[in-house]
C-alpha cells in the first residue's frame, strides 16, 4: 500500500490580494460595487469603472481610500462605456498608469437588463442590440484586452459576471439570457486559449439578488415568486456574491478554471 502523505498549508493571509491591481467594471452600484469593496478589503488596488454616475463611483473609491493606511490612493475611478473598444483600452491604460503596475485581475460586472421583461416575440431590435452591445460585446472587449494585458506567470484572473437565468431559462429574459450564455461560452473557451499563461478565466452567475437592477420593472408578485423559488427563502444580497469572486481572484482559487459558478441559494436552477 502506498504511503499517504499530507501537505501542510500556511494560514491564508488576511490580505491575499495585497497590492494586486484589479479592474471592476460596473462598480458604482449593485454587485459590482460589493465586489470592488471586497477585493479592496483583501488588499487589492482597484479601478472603479462606471458609465454614467460619477458621484456613486467616487463614493466607492472614497470609502476604500478612507480605510487605507498609506498616503497613496488604493482606488481610483474611470468612466468608460465597455461596448466601445477604444474606451476599454483607455480603461486598462488608466489602471496601469494609476497604480504603476500591470493589471492582474479583471472583473467584468457591467450589464443591462430590459426591465420590460418582453417575450422574444415582443423584443425590439433596439432593445436586443442594447442588451448584446453591453452584455456580450462589452464582455468580449474587456476579455480581449485582459487576455493581452494581464500579467503572465501566476495570479492573473478574468472573471465575468453572468446570470443563473442561463440555467433556469425564465420567460421574459430571452435577449438577456442569450447575451449572458454567449459570455459563458466565450469565457470557457478563453480559459483554454490562455493555457501556459497562469491566467484563469471563469464566470460567476448570480441568481435573484436584491439590487436596483433586479427590482427594476418587477411587481411585488414577481419579487415574491423569486423568494419562493429559493430553498433558502430569501433574495440574495450583494455580499453573498462578492466573496465568491474574491475566492476566484485569490491564489486559493487557482485550480478553478473555465467554470461557471452559479451563486443563487439553490434557486434559478
Amino acid at each position: 500500500m502506498a504511503e499517504s502523505t499530507t501537505t501542510a498549508h500556511p494560514a491564508q493571509s488576511p490580505h491575499p490580494l495585497q497590492d494586486r491591481v484589479a479592474i471592476v467594471t460596473g462598480a458604482s452600484r449593485g454587485i459590482g460595487r460589493a465586489i470592488a469593496l471586497h477585493l479592496a478589503s483583501l488588499g487589492a488596488k482597484v479601478l472603479i469603472n462606471y458609465t454614467s454616475n460619477r458621484a456613486l463611483a467616487d463614493e466607492v473609491a472614497a470609502h476604500i481610500n478612507s480605510t487605507s493606511t498609506g498616503s497613496t490612493p488604493r482606488a481610483v475611478t474611470f468612466r468608460a462605456n465597455i461596448s466601445d473598444a477604444a474606451q476599454v483600452k483607455s480603461l486598462f491604460d488608466a489602471a496601469e498608469a494609476a497604480f504603476n503596475s500591470p493589471i492582474q485581475i479583471l472583473v467584468n460586472s457591467a450589464g443591462v437588463l430590459d426591465s420590460k421583461y418582453p417575450t422574444l416575440a415582443d423584443t425590439t431590435d433596439e432593445d436586443f442590440d442594447t442588451t448584446f452591445n453591453v452584455n456580450c460585446r462589452g464582455a468580449f472587449f474587456c476579455c480581449r484586452e485582459a487576455a493581452n494585458r494581464i500579467k503572465r506567470g501566476g495570479g492573473g484572473r478574468i472573471i465575468c459576471m453572468t446570470t443563473s437565468v442561463v440555467g433556469s431559462l425564465k420567460p421574459g429574459y430571452s435577449a438577456y439570457t442569450a447575451s449572458k450564455a454567449a459570455v459563458e461560452a466565450m469565457v470557457k473557451t478563453l480559459a483554454k486559449e490562455l493555457k501556459g499563461t497562469g491566467i484563469t478565466a471563469n464566470s460567476v452567475a448570480p441568481g435573484a439578488v436584491a439590487t436596483e437592477m433586479f427590482f427594476a420593472g418587477k411587481t411585488e408578485e414577481m419579487v415574491n415568486r423569486a423568494v419562493e423559488e429559493c430553498p433558502l427563502g430569501r433574495l440574495g444580497e450583494t455580499e453573498d456574491v462578492a466573496p465568491v469572486v474574491g475566492f476566484l481572484a485569490s491564489d486559493a482559487g487557482q485550480w478553478v478554471n473555465g467554470q461557471v459558478i452559479r451563486v443563487n441559494g439553490g434557486g434559478y436552477v
